[in-house]
């Protein structure tokens, strides 16, 4: 696994172990839903993570978007199919959300790398 990555899934695991450890009901009901959200139901998985994406990049949420894009790859999307979708982050979002297509793009780039 790349460095890139797995730092970013290192620092992501252990500092939501963090946070969860005395977390409150109503913390840990957050964390619940995010995990039950993209979870298949009448949408796949795929399609509920291209959503996910989307929303983070309009949002500008780069570890969301991370998080969003590795779990893409996992659901074995093209990089076409996801660069669609931030196609329309891109429209959605403006030109602001441009940086963050940059970086998308360059971190999708890390986990393509990685697969080798």
């Amino acid at each position: 696994m790349s460095n890139a990555v797995s730092e970013f899934n290192e620092y992501r695991s252990r500092m939501n172990d963090k946070l969860l450890e005395g977390a409150s009901t109503t913390l840990k009901r957050i964390f619940s839903l995010d995990n039950q959200a993209y979870k298949k139901g009448s949408l796949d998985v795929s399609t509920k993570e291209l959503l996910g994406l989307v929303a983070s990049m309009v949002l500008r949420c780069d570890d969301c978007v991370k998080y969003h894009l590795e779990n893409c790859f996992k659901e074995n999307l093209t990089k076409t199919q996801v660069m669609e979708a931030l196609e329309i982050a891109t429209v959605v979002g403006g030109s602001i959300v441009i940086p963050h297509l940059r970086r998308a793009y360059e971190y999708w780039e890390i986990l393509e790398k990685q697969e080798n």
